[in-house]
């Protein structure tokens, strides 16, 4: 008889202007699973909000949560938006990353409809310290991005299956008691301040070519009413082993929307990353 694959452990990354806590429902669903599991806060965030954001510093939280985590499992990354974005670009860079879940995070973060909103923001933090022409344009810019955006997504686009789920057997593990879990505070929601320097660590960057360079399997998640949603085919097809999920009726925030469906998900991922590490994904 074979030795049962360890359970992989899983770290979740949450997205802009909120907090670990986003991944409460989800965090306590993968341990009664039978999985390790830690939320962590970004810089500029949660119990980090006296850090300023960077992706390096984002990084360095990752290696901090990982580090704190059993070296003989395999490591499932789960992020959200912006957390989707940091966690395509450190798995593109860690080979101790068995697997992502990069969910509301296929439009490219490029060109002129982040350069829009970044201005916004930006023209927005300038007017609460009393520049009423940099609110003015914060407005223009907001209109703008938002028109062009509309613009880019003229009609629904086509959902696509989950595909066939596993069952996986529960059972109780402690998380590790030095990481940031779902107990974190939630009352701290990060400034505009905050919106233009995260916006301006993803200039120049890619989130295909990390997709792309990402060596376990991805699942892109979004919700059917997500805009971010304008890319998903083409991160699907740089994944070098991708399944593309599309959850019926939810928004951006697509784990709080649809939080049975994105169990699911979760559930055939730490599957698959426990089982089948290599296996190629069917889309």
């Amino acid at each position: 008889m074979q030795p049962t694959a360890p359970r992989p452990s899983v770290v979740f990354v949450h997205g802009l202007r909120t907090s670990c806590r986003i991944w409460d429902a989800q965090v306590a669903h993968v341990r009664a699973s039978g999985s390790l599991a830690v939320a962590l806060d970004l810089p500029a965030h949660g119990a980090r909000r006296d850090a300023p954001f960077s992706m390096s510093e984002a990084f360095a939280g990752i290696d901090r949560a990982i580090a704190a985590l059993p070296v003989d499992r395999p490591v499932l990354l789960v992020g959200l938006s912006l957390g989707g974005y940091t966690s395509l670009a450190y798995a593109a860079r860690n080979d101790r990353v068995a697997g992502v879940v990069a969910a509301a995070c296929t439009w490219s973060p490029r060109g002129k409809p982040l350069g829009l909103y970044r201005g916004a923001a930006h023209g927005s933090v300038s007017a609460w310290t009393g520049a009423l022409t940099g609110l003015q344009g914060a407005a223009r810019g907001v209109r703008a991005a938002g028109t062009l955006l509309a613009g880019l997504l003229p009609r629904p686009l086509p959902d696509a299956g989950t595909g066939t789920l596993a069952p996986v057997a529960p059972s109780a593990v402690a998380p590790p008691s030095d990481v940031a879990g779902p107990a974190g505070p939630t009352a701290y929601r990060p400034g505009w301040d905050v919106v233009t320097a995260a916006l301006g660590e993803l200039v120049g960057r890619s989130s295909l070519r990390d997709a792309g360079d990402v060596v376990g399997p991805v699942w892109f998640v979004n919700g059917a009413r997500d805009p971010m949603r304008l890319e998903e085919r083409r991160h699907l097809s740089r994944a070098r082993e991708g399944r593309l999920v599309v959850v019926p009726g939810a928004g951006h925030d697509v784990n709080t929307d649809a939080p049975e469906a994105f169990a699911a998900v979760l559930d055939e991922a730490l599957l698959r990353v426990a089982e089948h590490p290599g296996a190629t994904l069917e889309a």
